[in-house]
Protein backbone atom coordinates (compact mmCIF):
# COMPACT_ATOMS: atom_id res chain seq x y z
CA UNK A 1 0.00 0.00 0.00
CA UNK A 2 0.88 3.32 -1.20
CA UNK A 3 1.30 6.13 1.52
CA UNK A 4 -2.03 7.69 2.34
CA UNK A 5 -3.49 11.08 3.78
CA UNK A 6 -5.11 10.42 6.97
CA UNK A 7 -7.04 12.49 9.54
CA UNK A 8 -9.26 15.32 9.71
CA UNK A 9 -6.58 18.11 9.41
CA UNK A 10 -5.60 15.85 6.20
CA UNK A 11 -2.05 15.26 7.12
CA UNK A 12 0.18 13.23 4.98
CA UNK A 13 2.28 10.47 6.35
CA UNK A 14 4.94 9.08 4.00
CA UNK A 15 4.17 5.36 5.14
CA UNK A 16 3.98 1.76 3.47
CA UNK A 17 1.84 -1.18 4.18
CA UNK A 18 0.89 -1.90 7.55
CA UNK A 19 2.38 1.09 8.87
CA UNK A 20 -0.24 3.40 7.82
CA UNK A 21 -3.43 1.48 8.91
CA UNK A 22 -1.07 1.83 12.37
CA UNK A 23 -1.33 5.31 12.09
CA UNK A 24 -5.24 5.33 11.98
CA UNK A 25 -5.29 2.97 14.28
CA UNK A 26 -3.35 5.04 16.67
CA UNK A 27 -5.26 8.35 15.54
CA UNK A 28 -8.74 6.64 16.67
CA UNK A 29 -6.94 5.01 19.87
CA UNK A 30 -5.71 8.79 20.95
CA UNK A 31 -9.34 10.42 20.34
CA UNK A 32 -11.26 7.38 21.57
CA UNK A 33 -9.71 5.67 24.21
CA UNK A 34 -7.20 8.44 25.25
CA UNK A 35 -9.94 10.85 24.89
CA UNK A 36 -7.37 14.03 23.19
CA UNK A 37 -9.14 17.30 21.28
CA UNK A 38 -8.99 16.90 17.81
CA UNK A 39 -6.22 19.97 17.89
CA UNK A 40 -4.08 17.74 20.13
CA UNK A 41 -4.82 14.38 17.58
CA UNK A 42 -3.79 16.78 14.74
CA UNK A 43 -1.09 17.92 16.59
CA UNK A 44 0.33 14.75 17.56
CA UNK A 45 -0.10 13.50 13.81
CA UNK A 46 1.58 16.24 12.92
CA UNK A 47 4.83 15.72 14.39
CA UNK A 48 4.85 11.97 13.19
CA UNK A 49 4.35 13.06 9.85
CA UNK A 50 7.21 15.22 10.40
CA UNK A 51 9.39 12.08 11.68
CA UNK A 52 8.13 9.94 9.08
CA UNK A 53 9.19 12.72 5.68
CA UNK A 54 12.75 12.62 7.54
CA UNK A 55 13.01 8.98 7.92
CA UNK A 56 12.38 8.85 3.79
CA UNK A 57 15.30 11.22 3.32
CA UNK A 58 17.06 9.22 5.88
CA UNK A 59 16.23 5.81 4.68
CA UNK A 60 15.62 6.63 1.35
CA UNK A 61 11.94 5.02 1.35
CA UNK A 62 9.07 5.34 2.62
CA UNK A 63 8.65 3.49 5.65
CA UNK A 64 6.67 0.49 7.34
CA UNK A 65 6.72 -1.61 10.63
CA UNK A 66 9.74 -3.28 9.65
CA UNK A 67 11.56 -0.23 8.98
CA UNK A 68 10.32 1.03 12.84
CA UNK A 69 11.45 -2.14 14.22
CA UNK A 70 14.84 -1.82 13.35
CA UNK A 71 15.14 1.84 14.15
CA UNK A 72 18.60 2.38 16.40
CA UNK A 73 18.86 5.24 18.78
CA UNK A 74 21.34 7.14 16.36
CA UNK A 75 18.30 7.28 13.97
CA UNK A 76 16.38 9.18 16.25
CA UNK A 77 19.54 11.31 17.00
CA UNK A 78 19.69 12.08 13.95
CA UNK A 79 16.04 13.37 13.60
CA UNK A 80 16.67 15.49 16.56
CA UNK A 81 19.71 17.09 14.47
CA UNK A 82 17.83 17.44 11.56
CA UNK A 83 15.12 19.49 13.60
CA UNK A 84 17.40 21.29 15.73
CA UNK A 85 19.18 22.28 12.09
CA UNK A 86 16.10 23.71 10.67
CA UNK A 87 15.91 26.29 13.98
CA UNK A 88 12.70 24.55 15.05
CA UNK A 89 11.89 25.39 18.75
CA UNK A 90 13.45 23.27 21.77
CA UNK A 91 9.72 23.07 22.90
CA UNK A 92 8.92 21.69 19.21
CA UNK A 93 11.21 19.45 19.17
CA UNK A 94 10.45 17.63 22.77
CA UNK A 95 7.08 17.70 22.05
CA UNK A 96 7.67 16.19 19.13
CA UNK A 97 10.10 13.01 21.39
CA UNK A 98 6.77 12.56 23.51
CA UNK A 99 4.80 12.17 19.69
CA UNK A 100 7.42 9.46 19.06
CA UNK A 101 7.10 7.61 22.28
CA UNK A 102 3.57 7.62 22.58
CA UNK A 103 2.88 6.20 18.96
CA UNK A 104 5.82 3.70 19.70
CA UNK A 105 4.37 2.56 22.71
CA UNK A 106 0.77 1.92 21.04
CA UNK A 107 2.65 -0.13 18.64
CA UNK A 108 4.02 -2.01 21.20
CA UNK A 109 0.93 -2.62 23.29
CA UNK A 110 -0.61 -3.82 19.72
CA UNK A 111 1.63 -6.26 18.96
CA UNK A 112 3.35 -4.60 15.92
CA UNK A 113 6.41 -2.99 17.13
CA UNK A 114 8.92 -3.80 20.16
CA UNK A 115 12.03 -1.44 19.83
CA UNK A 116 12.83 0.33 23.09
CA UNK A 117 15.44 2.78 20.71
CA UNK A 118 13.17 5.89 21.34
CA UNK A 119 13.41 5.49 24.93
CA UNK A 120 17.65 6.20 24.83
CA UNK A 121 16.70 9.87 23.13
CA UNK A 122 16.89 12.11 25.42
CA UNK A 123 14.56 14.95 25.37
CA UNK A 124 16.00 18.10 24.66
CA UNK A 125 15.97 20.48 27.93
CA UNK A 126 13.69 23.58 27.81
CA UNK A 127 14.34 26.64 29.19
CA UNK A 128 12.42 27.63 32.42
CA UNK A 129 9.54 30.08 30.93
CA UNK A 130 8.05 32.92 33.42
CA UNK A 131 4.36 33.14 32.30
CA UNK A 132 3.68 36.75 30.96
CA UNK A 133 0.99 38.76 32.52
CA UNK A 134 -0.67 41.64 31.92
CA UNK A 135 -0.74 43.93 34.58
CA UNK A 136 -4.95 44.68 35.84
CA UNK A 137 -4.92 48.07 33.85
CA UNK A 138 -3.86 46.41 30.57
CA UNK A 139 -6.09 43.38 31.05
CA UNK A 140 -9.14 45.94 31.79
CA UNK A 141 -7.94 48.01 28.41
CA UNK A 142 -7.68 45.14 26.05
CA UNK A 143 -11.39 43.62 27.65
CA UNK A 144 -12.90 47.58 27.11
CA UNK A 145 -11.18 48.05 23.39
CA UNK A 146 -12.10 44.19 22.54
CA UNK A 147 -15.61 45.98 21.18
CA UNK A 148 -14.28 48.70 19.18
CA UNK A 149 -12.64 46.08 16.41
CA UNK A 150 -16.12 45.23 15.07
CA UNK A 151 -18.78 47.17 13.36
CA UNK A 152 -21.03 44.36 13.86
CA UNK A 153 -22.64 44.59 17.49
CA UNK A 154 -23.05 41.21 18.03
CA UNK A 155 -19.25 40.20 16.88
CA UNK A 156 -18.02 43.39 19.28
CA UNK A 157 -20.16 41.17 22.29
CA UNK A 158 -18.66 38.15 21.14
CA UNK A 159 -15.36 39.21 21.83
CA UNK A 160 -15.53 41.49 24.80
CA UNK A 161 -17.18 37.83 26.39
CA UNK A 162 -14.99 36.15 25.66
CA UNK A 163 -12.34 37.64 26.74
CA UNK A 164 -13.74 38.45 30.00
CA UNK A 165 -14.54 35.13 30.34
CA UNK A 166 -10.50 34.43 29.75
CA UNK A 167 -9.58 36.85 32.48
CA UNK A 168 -12.17 36.27 34.75
CA UNK A 169 -12.29 32.88 34.96
CA UNK A 170 -8.58 31.49 34.17
CA UNK A 171 -9.73 29.26 30.76
CA UNK A 172 -7.58 28.06 28.01
CA UNK A 173 -8.82 29.34 24.72
CA UNK A 174 -9.34 25.41 23.97
CA UNK A 175 -11.82 25.30 27.10
CA UNK A 176 -13.92 28.59 26.21
CA UNK A 177 -14.35 27.64 22.63
CA UNK A 178 -15.07 24.14 23.49
CA UNK A 179 -18.03 25.08 25.50
CA UNK A 180 -21.38 24.84 24.17
CA UNK A 181 -25.00 27.16 24.64
CA UNK A 182 -26.20 24.13 27.32
CA UNK A 183 -23.49 24.25 29.46
CA UNK A 184 -22.91 28.05 29.14
CA UNK A 185 -22.79 29.32 33.00
CA UNK A 186 -25.96 30.44 34.23
CA UNK A 187 -25.16 30.83 37.80
CA UNK A 188 -22.32 30.85 40.05
CA UNK A 189 -20.28 28.28 38.86
CA UNK A 190 -19.17 26.86 35.60
CA UNK A 191 -18.21 23.12 34.37
CA UNK A 192 -14.66 22.98 32.52
CA UNK A 193 -13.38 20.06 30.56
CA UNK A 194 -9.66 20.73 30.72
CA UNK A 195 -6.48 19.08 29.72
CA UNK A 196 -6.82 15.07 29.36
CA UNK A 197 -10.53 15.57 29.61
CA UNK A 198 -10.50 16.60 33.13
CA UNK A 199 -13.16 18.07 34.85
CA UNK A 200 -13.36 21.39 37.21
CA UNK A 201 -15.53 23.41 38.93
CA UNK A 202 -14.53 27.50 38.45
CA UNK A 203 -16.13 30.52 40.05
CA UNK A 204 -18.40 32.81 37.53
CA UNK A 205 -18.51 36.51 38.53
CA UNK A 206 -21.45 38.01 37.25
CA UNK A 207 -19.69 40.95 34.81
CA UNK A 208 -18.72 36.94 33.36
CA UNK A 209 -22.04 36.05 33.17
CA UNK A 210 -23.85 38.88 32.11
CA UNK A 211 -21.32 39.37 28.94
CA UNK A 212 -21.98 36.21 28.02
CA UNK A 213 -25.94 36.83 28.31
CA UNK A 214 -25.39 40.12 26.08
CA UNK A 215 -23.60 38.47 24.14
CA UNK A 216 -25.81 35.30 23.09
CA UNK A 217 -29.13 37.82 23.40
CA UNK A 218 -27.28 39.89 20.45
CA UNK A 219 -26.10 36.58 18.32
CA UNK A 220 -28.22 35.77 15.33
CA UNK A 221 -27.68 32.37 15.59
CA UNK A 222 -29.61 29.54 17.55
CA UNK A 223 -28.51 28.64 20.78
CA UNK A 224 -29.49 24.77 20.70
CA UNK A 225 -28.11 23.45 23.90
CA UNK A 226 -25.14 21.95 21.51
CA UNK A 227 -24.47 24.59 19.80
CA UNK A 228 -21.23 26.00 20.06
CA UNK A 229 -21.23 29.29 22.67
CA UNK A 230 -19.09 31.12 20.85
CA UNK A 231 -19.52 31.32 16.90
CA UNK A 232 -17.71 33.19 13.69
CA UNK A 233 -19.41 34.94 11.33
CA UNK A 234 -21.17 32.01 9.55
CA UNK A 235 -22.52 30.48 12.80
CA UNK A 236 -19.70 27.58 13.42
CA UNK A 237 -17.58 27.44 15.76
CA UNK A 238 -14.81 29.89 16.29
CA UNK A 239 -11.93 29.35 15.42
CA UNK A 240 -8.91 30.36 17.80
CA UNK A 241 -6.96 31.90 14.68
CA UNK A 242 -10.09 34.33 14.57
CA UNK A 243 -9.39 35.10 18.44
CA UNK A 244 -5.69 35.82 18.18
CA UNK A 245 -5.71 38.03 15.27
CA UNK A 246 -7.78 39.78 17.43
CA UNK A 247 -6.04 39.96 20.11
CA UNK A 248 -2.82 41.51 17.78
CA UNK A 249 -5.16 44.01 16.86
CA UNK A 250 -5.38 45.52 20.35
CA UNK A 251 -1.61 45.00 20.96
CA UNK A 252 -1.08 47.53 17.85
CA UNK A 253 -4.46 49.48 18.95
CA UNK A 254 -3.08 50.29 23.09
CA UNK A 255 0.56 49.85 22.46
CA UNK A 256 0.95 46.50 24.41
CA UNK A 257 3.64 44.11 24.50
CA UNK A 258 3.97 41.07 22.00
CA UNK A 259 3.86 38.86 24.74
CA UNK A 260 -0.07 39.80 25.25
CA UNK A 261 -1.60 37.21 23.99
CA UNK A 262 -5.34 34.76 24.63
CA UNK A 263 -3.48 33.38 26.56
CA UNK A 264 -1.60 35.90 28.31
CA UNK A 265 -5.11 36.73 30.17
CA UNK A 266 -5.04 33.13 31.54
CA UNK A 267 -1.85 33.78 33.45
CA UNK A 268 -2.88 37.43 34.30
CA UNK A 269 -6.06 35.46 36.26
CA UNK A 270 -3.47 33.43 38.17
CA UNK A 271 -0.65 35.81 38.75
CA UNK A 272 -3.49 39.01 39.63
CA UNK A 273 -4.87 36.22 42.23
CA UNK A 274 -1.69 35.45 44.02
CA UNK A 275 -1.34 39.18 44.20
CA UNK A 276 -4.03 39.59 46.36
CA UNK A 277 -3.62 36.57 48.43
CA UNK A 278 -4.92 33.59 47.01
CA UNK A 279 -2.95 30.41 47.71
CA UNK A 280 -1.13 28.19 45.14
CA UNK A 281 -3.49 25.22 45.78
CA UNK A 282 -6.71 26.98 45.06
CA UNK A 283 -5.36 28.62 42.01
CA UNK A 284 -3.74 25.25 41.16
CA UNK A 285 -7.63 23.75 41.36
CA UNK A 286 -9.01 26.91 39.25
CA UNK A 287 -6.31 26.65 36.47
CA UNK A 288 -6.75 22.69 36.15
CA UNK A 289 -3.40 21.97 36.53
CA UNK A 290 -1.87 18.28 37.39
CA UNK A 291 0.95 19.49 39.13
CA UNK A 292 1.36 22.22 41.45
CA UNK A 293 4.96 22.83 40.49
CA UNK A 294 3.40 24.38 37.50
CA UNK A 295 0.75 26.63 39.30
CA UNK A 296 4.40 27.60 41.04
CA UNK A 297 6.01 29.32 38.08
CA UNK A 298 3.44 32.08 39.14
CA UNK A 299 5.07 32.91 41.85
CA UNK A 300 8.06 33.72 40.16
CA UNK A 301 5.91 36.27 37.85
CA UNK A 302 4.96 37.88 41.62
CA UNK A 303 8.01 38.21 43.11
CA UNK A 304 9.36 40.09 39.71
CA UNK A 305 6.02 42.06 40.00
CA UNK A 306 7.13 43.02 43.95
CA UNK A 307 11.05 44.13 43.00
CA UNK A 308 9.47 46.35 40.14
CA UNK A 309 6.77 47.88 42.92
CA UNK A 310 10.12 47.88 45.08
CA UNK A 311 12.81 49.65 43.13
CA UNK A 312 10.25 52.01 41.63
CA UNK A 313 9.04 53.36 44.96
CA UNK A 314 11.38 52.34 48.05
CA UNK A 315 13.46 55.13 49.19
CA UNK A 316 16.88 52.72 49.84
CA UNK A 317 16.37 51.27 46.24
CA UNK A 318 16.11 55.40 45.11
CA UNK A 319 19.44 55.73 46.88
CA UNK A 320 21.52 52.94 45.36
CA UNK A 321 21.63 51.68 49.42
Amino acid sequence: MDSETLGTAGIHYAARGDLVRAIDDWRIWLTTERRVSPHTADAYGRDLAAFLTFLTDHLGTEADISDLAALKPADFRSYLAHRANLNIARSSIARGVSTLRNFFRFLDRTDRVHNPAVKAVKTPRLPKTVPKALDEQEAMDAIHAAGDLHDEPWLAARDTALLILLYGCGLRIGEALGLTCGNRPDGDTLRVIGKGRKERIVPVLPVVREAIDAYRAACPFAATPEAPLFVGKRGKALNPGVLQRQVRRLRALLGLAETATPHALRHSFATHLLAKGGDLRTIQELLGHASLSTTQRYTVVDAARLSKVYDAAHPRARLGN
